[in-house]
């Protein structure tokens, strides 16, 4: 397949950018979607092979604004075939040292962009999107959303969220032949890993896993492309855990 439109919030750096790369090369239109670094939006779109291409600017704590920036994207491109929500914070707040006000805002600002911004983004980016059985959502995800996340409870329970939502609208949209999928990575090599991997605390991290490393952002690209392709039609609703073995569920 390809031409496809492919809408990638959080897409001007880490694990967005590489999904940007993956699906560009494959011959698919891509529209980054960034938050507030232009120039680094910019150079993400300028590595990408093919042309055609387009950032697009927008707060995802602002539900118009959401709805512009897909207007935006569908005008340019007359449909959307695929969204990833893949955009995400994560504020450190453990709940037996921060303070009332610092446990509100790390709450409000998690949950307003990873839950309630993919779900604002899928709603508008849906209006768009073509019947055929090509159409797809992949969410990011994360292995927090089961193992839990004791500095970051609000990031683990938006993760949470996401499975349930992509779950939900799996089941909503199925008869629109719109696949929906989550991807649930654990550590990967990114600018927002990079605090704690380059730390004492990498080691710890790395030997999480058996394979004594974490997941470079290339790895979930690859993974997302499939997820975003006609042939995982049959995966929707599913969760696929890409965390090589460092946390294992029932």
């Amino acid at each position: 397949m390809t031409q496809r439109t492919v809408l990638i919030t959080g897409g001007s750096r880490g694990i967005g950018a590489a999904i940007a790369r993956k699906f560009a090369a494959s011959g698919d239109r891509i529209a980054l979607h960034y938050v507030s670094s232009e120039p680094d939006a910019q150079a993400v779109l300028d590595s990408l092979s093919g042309s055609g291409h387009m950032i697009a600017q927008a707060d995802l704590r602002n539900p118009e604004a959401i709805r512009v920036m897909v207007e935006a994207v569908a005008a340019k491109f007359g449909k959307i075939d695929v969204l990833i929500n893949n955009a995400g914070i994560f504020i450190d707040h453990p709940i037996e040292t921060t303070t009332y006000e610092q446990w509100q805002n790390a709450w409000a600002q998690t949950i307003g962009i990873n839950l309630i911004g993919a779900a604002n983004a899928t709603w508008c980016a849906l209006q768009h999107m073509p019947k055929n059985g090509t159409s797809r959502i992949v969410n990011i995800g994360s292995r927090g959303a089961f193992r839990g996340e004791p500095v970051s409870p609000a990031y683990g329970a938006s993760k949470a969220a996401i499975v349930a939502f992509g779950q939900s609208i799996a089941k909503a949209l199925a008869p629109m032949h719109i696949g929906v999928t989550t991807l649930a990575p654990g550590f990967v090599e990114t600018e927002m890993a990079a605090r704690l991997l380059d730390g004492p605390e990498g080691d710890g991290i790395r030997a999480q896993s058996p394979f004594n490393r974490v997941a470079q952002p290339e790895e979930l690209a690859k993974a997302v492309y499939f997820l975003a392709s006609a042939d995982s039609e049959w995966a929707s609703g599913a969760v696929l855990d890409f965390n090589g073995a460092s946390y294992l569920r029932m």
